[in-house]
């Protein structure tokens, strides 16, 4: 089995930054991508951004230019780092584990954006 436990979410004015954070333990062996989705409520969650184990990123195009992912491969932890924050990324924020054969989610962490 595998654990991820997120931080970093919390209350913030438009404009504002926050860093999430989220750690993988247990049974991994071979992580090949992890990630961030969002859902607000009455709307499908929806890919924010992800990395590869080789690097590479991927983000959704509202976020692009304000958001970065970030991975440390050996602490199996990934990061978001939001920045210029808008009204409209208020959600609750779930990190994505992708192994060989397997997906796993973590618990989310609300981020609100409010003035």
């Amino acid at each position: 089995q595998v654990q991820l436990v997120e931080s970093g979410g919390g209350l913030v004015q438009p404009g504002g930054s926050l860093r999430l954070s989220c750690a993988a333990s247990g049974n991994i062996f071979s992580i090949r991508e992890m990630g961030w989705y969002r859902q607000a409520p009455g709307k499908q969650r929806e890919l924010v951004a992800a990395v590869s184990s080789g690097g590479s990123t991927n983000y959704a195009d509202s976020v692009k230019g304000r958001f970065t992912i970030s991975r440390d491969n050996a602490e199996n932890t990934v990061y978001l780092q939001m920045n210029s924050l808008k009204i409209e990324d208020t959600a609750a924020y779930y990190c994505n584990v992708v192994l060989t054969t397997q997906i796993f989610w973590g618990q989310g962490t609300q981020v609100t954006v409010s003035s």
